[in-house]
C-alpha cells in the first residue's frame, strides 16, 4: 500500500520522517509518498482532502475534522515553541493597531494567536513564513509574524521582537502551545491509521538514537540553513509530545480547539 504523505521541508518534518520516509525503519507493506510543501499550502490541500496523511496547523484542524482524525505522532507541540512578531522599529501595540503586519498563512496557529491578542488588527498581509522577514527589512509591511527557523535568524538580519505570542497562551493556560499535527484521512482503515501512528514513533525513536547526526534528508531540504541553525530548530521542536501526545498534549489541543469556538 502507498499513502501520500504532505510535510514541510523544515528540519523537524524532515529529522522526524526520515527514517519512515527513506525506509531506515521497517514500514512492512506500506509505502510513504512524500510531498514537501510550505505549511500553508499543507493547510489548503487538507481542505480539499488531497493528501492520505499531512503535516497541518492547528489553525486548520477545527475545519477538517468531517474527513481528518488526529494522529498523536509526528506534530509539533512545546514551551517556548510560540510564533513570534518581529520588526525594524518599536511600535506601541498595546495603543497601535493599525500596523500593517505579514502572517504566514490564513489558517496557521500563528493567525489564530494574533487574531486573539490583537482583535482590531486588520491590516494583514498572508504570505508563505520564509518570504516575512524580507518583506520588514524591506519596509514593505511594518511588522511580520515569523515561525520555523526564522526564530533563530531575525536578530542576525536586524530585527526586533514586539511579542512572543505563544507565552500569552502558556500563562493563560498553563499548557503547551500546539503549533502543528499529524492528521490522517478518516477513509482509512483504523489498523491502517494506528500502524502509521506506529511506525511514525518508530521513526522518531530511530532519530532520537542517532542525534546529533543530522540526516542527508533534512540537510538537503534546508534552503542553505547553516548546521546550528537546523539543530537549534530540531531540538526547539521535536520533544516528547512528537513521539506521543499524552495527557498533556491532548488536553492542550483540546483548550486550543475551545479557544477557536469561543473566537467563532
Amino acid at each position: 500500500m502507498k499513502l501520500t504523505l504532505g510535510i514541510s521541508p523544515c528540519p523537524n518534518d524532515t529529522y522526524i520522517f526520515d527514517a519512515l520516509i527513506n525506509q531506515k525503519i521497517d514500514t512492512g507493506a506500506i509505502r510513504f509518498e512524500p510531498v514537501l510543501e510550505d505549511v500553508q499550502t499543507l493547510n489548503e490541500w487538507a481542505l480539499q482532502g488531497k493528501l492520505n496523511l499531512t503535516k497541518i496547523s492547528y489553525g486548520v484542524y477545527p475545519f477538517i475534522t468531517d474527513h481528518y482524525t488526529l494522529l498523536n505522532s509526528g506534530g509539533a507541540l512545546g514551551s517556548g515553541v510560540g510564533p513570534l512578531l518581529v520588526s525594524k522599529k518599536e511600535i506601541d501595540i498595546k495603543t497601535n493597531h493599525q500596523f500593517s503586519v505579514a502572517l504566514p498563512g490564513q489558517n496557521t496557529t500563528a493567525h489564530f494567536l494574533f487574531t486573539s491578542l490583537f482583535p482590531e488588527a486588520n491590516n494583514k498581509t498572508f504570505m508563505v513564513f520564509h518570504e516575512i522577514e524580507e518583506a520588514v527589512l524591506s519596509d514593505k509591511i511594518d511588522a511580520g509574524v515569523i515561525i520555523h527557523e526564522n526564530r533563530f535568524t531575525y536578530k542576525e538580519k536586524g530585527l526586533i521582537k514586539l511579542m512572543d505570542l505563544g507565552e500569552a497562551w502558556e500563562q493563560k493556560t498553563q499548557l503547551p502551545i500546539p503549533l502543528g499535527g499529524i492528521v490522517a484521512k478518516r477513509t482509512l482503515d483504523p489498523s491502517i491509521r494506528n500502524e502509521v501512528e506506529q511506525l511514525i514513533r518508530k521513526s522518531v525513536e530511530y532519530a532520537f538514537k542517532n542525534y546529533p547526526e543530522v540526516p542527508e534528508y533534512t540537510r538537503r531540504h534546508a534552503q542553505e540553513m547553516s548546521e546550528s541553525v537546523m539543530r537549534s530548530h530540531i531540538e526547539l521542536y521535536v520533544n516528547k509530545y512528537t513521539y506521543d501526545l499524552g495527557a498533556e498534549g491532548q488536553k492542550a489541543v483540546d483548550e486550543l480547539l475551545k479557544a477557536f469556538k469561543r473566537n467563532g
